[in-house]
Parts: structure tokens; C-alpha cells; sequence
């Protein structure tokens, strides 16, 4: 009995599974009885439970390739971090470990006898044009012309453009800010600013922070999975954004803080320049809307902030 029920058991492989959010991920479906593989250039870092899966992220290998053919979903969260100076060197990195890992993915689901039902691929809410004017819908939103923007329009035209089996489902994931009370991650960061009477408003603090929580990131996921008809493009954002100055407000109600000093454009720019990161990542503006989850019935637990 024990066998039929384990040769039940749905089966997702996540390539970036040792990244904050491959961790969650992992955690969650493995809570619905998923068996999840971690395709990953080390053990570190993955969820406990996650058989990982060794590649180098460059090279189409059998010995991770054919394991896809056991596999119903594919989920590729690879990509270098953008928290870092934008200089021509960094920005090559970040924009060839989304392109080549994707488009390794794609040559092996291509190969797969049996390619998975399912193949999600992380994007980034930077696609649109950051804008305060309006929100970002997948039907009508700007795309923008910064390179954040062309990263992410070629991540996705490499993914659409896969010569895969017309079975598998693609779904980019236009993703915003993910937050989640883990160690590092950018609610940790904001409340660390808060608690040292650091966490004011960020610029004039007049610009949009499109953001979703953990949980609705993980059930979103789950509900594409389930939703038959799912495909193409969905923003992962929780419908209300915030003004930095209200989610600042906000975080340092959270922590108990009665006021925060604010960190003018100025400050951000040298501030920026020694924590070897960009300005532009904590003063632009990202007003993104979640048009397709809602208008196709999924439902957030935390819409708000």
C-alpha cells in the first residue's frame, strides 16, 4: 500500500532551489506531499527533505537532464543578484546566468521523453516602466527601457520562444518584492533599519513598492499549477501597493518605532556607492497590479501590507 501511495506522489524540480524562495517553495509543496528535487551547483542552502540534483547551470548533462522525464513541474528561480553595482562587468553576469540557464532548461525539456506538464519561469515586475502614474497590468502595462527592463524582456523571450512540446504549460513570473520574516531577505533589512530609528522614508518617498508575501507567492504558484488554463505572464504582487513613506509607516509600526530618520537621494547615492549596490534599487518606483490572479479567481490571504 505504502509503494502505491509513494508512486502517487507528484514530483517538482526547482533549478535555484537553494535560494530564499526555492527554500519556501520547497517547504510548501513537500507539506502537500510533493517530492521536490533541488537542481543546484551545491547542497547549501536547500530545504531539508529536497533530494538536490547536481549541475553546473552551463551544460546539458544526462545525469540531471534525464530526470526529467519523473518530473510534472519545472520551476527555474536562477539568476545572479541585482544587488550589486550595475558596471559592465556585473550586468553581463546577471543578464547570462537568467538567459543560459533558461535556455539550458528549454533544451532539456525539448530532449525529455516525457517533458513535465508545467514549466514556470522566474521574470521580475521590472519589466514594466517604473512609473508612479499608474498601476502595471499584464493586459496594458508599459514595458520600460532600463536595463532592469531588458533583462527581463529577453529572460522572457528566451522562455516563450523554447521549442518544447506544445503539452508543457509555460508561465513567466513577473515577480515584486517577496517578503518573508527570514534572515537577509528585504522585510529583514527594513525592520533592522526600523529598530536602529533608520527606517524613514527612502528619496521623497513618494515612489510605488509593489510587493507580495511568502505565502501567497507559494499558493500562487500552487493555484497555476492547478488552474489547467493557466500560461503566459502573471505579475506576483499583492493588489495594493504601497508609497515608500507608507510602507516605511508601516514596518515601523511592526517594530514598535515611533519615527525613522530619512535617508535623502543623496545620502542613498553614496550609500549605495560603498555597499557596492544601486541607488536606483531602493528609490524606483514599481507600481505593479495582479490583473490575471484576480480576474481568474485567485485570492490572496494578505493583500495587505
Amino acid at each position: 500500500m505504502s509503494e502505491q501511495i509513494e508512486s502517487k506522489k507528484k514530483t517538482m524540480m526547482i533549478a535555484g532551489a537553494n535560494g530564499f524562495i526555492g527554500r519556501y517553495l520547497s517547504r510548501y509543496f513537500m507539506k502537500l506531499g510533493w517530492n521536490v528535487l533541488g537542481l543546484s551547483r551545491r547542497e547549501t542552502g536547500l530545504a531539508q527533505g529536497v533530494e538536490m540534483v547536481k549541475w553546473d547551470g552551463e551544460t546539458l548533462e544526462p545525469s540531471w537532464a534525464e530526470r526529467l522525464n519523473e518530473v510534472d513541474v519545472l520551476i527555474n528561480l536562477v539568476g545572479r543578484t541585482i544587488n550589486c553595482r550595475h558596471n559592465a562587468v556585473n550586468k553581463k553576469q546577471i543578464m547570462d546566468s537568467r538567459i543560459v540557464s533558461t535556455t539550458l532548461l528549454g533544451e532539456a525539456v525539448q530532449a525529455s521523453k516525457y517533458p513535465p506538464e508545467v514549466w514556470m519561469n522566474a521574470s521580475a515586475s521590472s519589466i514594466y516602466k517604473p512609473t508612479r502614474e499608474r498601476r502595471q497590468t499584464e493586459s496594458d502595462g508599459e514595458i520600460g527601457e532600463n536595463f532592469m527592463a531588458e533583462v527581463a524582456i529577453k529572460w522572457e523571450e528566451v522562455f516563450f520562444d523554447a521549442q518544447v512540446d506544445k503539452s508543457v504549460r509555460k508561465i513567466a513570473l513577473r515577480t515584486t518584492l517577496v517578503m518573508a520574516d527570514e534572515e537577509g531577505t528585504v522585510l529583514d533589512i527594513l525592520k533592522g533599519l526600523a529598530r536602529k530609528y533608520l527606517g524613514g522614508t527612502l528619496g521623497d518617498g513618494g515612489q510605488m513598492v509593489s510587493w507580495i508575501d511568502i505565502e501567497d507567492y507559494c499558493r500562487a504558484v500552487e493555484w497555476m499549477i492547478e488552474n489547467k488554463d493557466a500560461s503566459g505572464p502573471y505579475n506576483l504582487g499583492a493588489p495594493h501597493a504601497l508609497t515608500n513613506k507608507e510602507m516605511m509607516k508601516r514596518v515601523r509600526e511592526k517594530e514598535g518605532v515611533s519615527f525613522g530618520l530619512p535617508a535623502f537621494e543623496w545620502m542613498l547615492e553614496i550609500g549605495a556607492f560603498f555597499m557596492q549596490t544601486e541607488a536606483e534599487l531602493m528609490i524606483g518606483s514599481s507600481w505593479v497590479y495582479p490583473e490575471r490572479l484576480l480576474e481568474e479567481g485567485f485570492v490572496f490571504e494578505r493583500e495587505e501590507f
